[in-house]
């Protein structure tokens, strides 16, 4: 086998948040003042592919961003980081991907988000990144581009026995069967799962009862994410699944958590490949718990100076 180029390829999304605070939200119409605006970058795919590379992984995105100043901007973010961008292509046909928000002072908010380019990333896009693709290590997607890309990117990598993450967010009611038997790592959340299976997840043997679910749907490997509990993971091979509880700490911010915990998996099972995956889990989750401790999304992101040595 070659020597893989990449760790880590992510193919997904990139999105430049707009972030506004004020005392409340502002009705139909109406002008009102905040107190507080910043631009931040976001996209699960991206977010993912960040984490993995401050973690120390070669990390590779695939994406596609407007020729505009965020799309400008989100490649000097991915350098800044040491992600590679030359999969990041930019199109004048869509504008980069962004996220409206306003946030009250209560923390609730309201949101628009607009794909824009993210939607453009297509089967040609593909085959350009394939020669790196199919020699990289761990390939992860979501559903933040159009599906058939997903899935496509999901299904070259299979067919070259590259390692497969699959994330089904944002959640649609009827997924492809394939991208289950297409995903070595199956990595969904409470209410992603309960939007695949119907079922609802309040608790740790309810998110078991789902993963026994979506294993027969031909995944490798499932891991729901429950947030403050840890998560649950279930092997095809096994019949048992292992709750993996986290470390309790102070939430300040919870925004991005799930991507950090995607990205930081990414990260071990392309450096340590015979580690077992409820360990993979443990340290992901504990990657995720430094994250919630900080605001912002990337920016509470751990470089791996940050953490423990025991995590590597």
């Amino acid at each position: 086998m070659t020597e893989a180029t990449f760790d880590v390829m992510i193919v997904g999304s990139c999105m430049t948040d707009l972030v506004s605070q004020a005392p409340r939200l502002p009705k139909a119409g109406e002008t009102i003042h905040g107190h507080k605006f910043f631009i931040g970058f976001g996209g699960k795919g991206a977010n993912q592919c960040i984490q993995a590379a401050r973690l120390g992984a070669k990390a590779a995105m695939v994406c596609k961003v407007g020729k505009d100043f965020f799309g400008d901007n989100y490649i000097q973010n991915f350098k800044d980081n040491g992600v590679h961008t030359e999969f990041v292509k930019q199109t004048s046909d869509a504008a980069t991907g962004a996220a409206s928000i306003i946030v009250n002072d209560a923390g609730e908010n309201a949101i628009v988000i607009v794909a824009g380019a993210n939607m453009l990333l297509d089967s040609q896009d593909l085959q350009d990144a394939r020669p790196a693709l199919i020699r990289a290590n761990v390939l992860v997607c979501q559903l933040e581009i159009s599906p058939q890309s997903s899935l496509q990117a999901l299904r070259m990598a299979r067919e070259n026995n590259v390692k497969t993450i699959f994330n089904p967010a944002p959640a649609i009611p009827d997924l492809d069967p394939n991208f289950y038997k297409f995903s070595d790592v199956f990595c969904c959340n409470e209410s992603e799962a309960e939007l695949l299976t119907g079922s609802s997840v309040a608790s740790i043997e309810d998110a078991c009862r789902v993963g026994q679910d979506l294993l027969r749907r031909g995944c490798g490997s499932v891991i729901v994410t429950l947030g403050p509990q840890g998560c649950v993971v279930l092997k095809a091979q096994e019949s048992t699944s292992h709750h993996i509880p986290t470390s309790v700490v102070k939430v300040v911010d919870t925004t991005g958590a799930g991507d950090c915990f995607i990205g930081a998996l990414a990260f071990y099972m392309a450096h340590y490949p015979s580690m077992p995956l409820e360990e993979m889990a443990r340290r992901a989750n504990q990657v995720a718990a430094v994250s919630v401790q900080a605001v912002g999304t990337q920016t509470s992101y751990p470089f791996k100076k940050d953490l423990q040595d025991e995590l590597f």
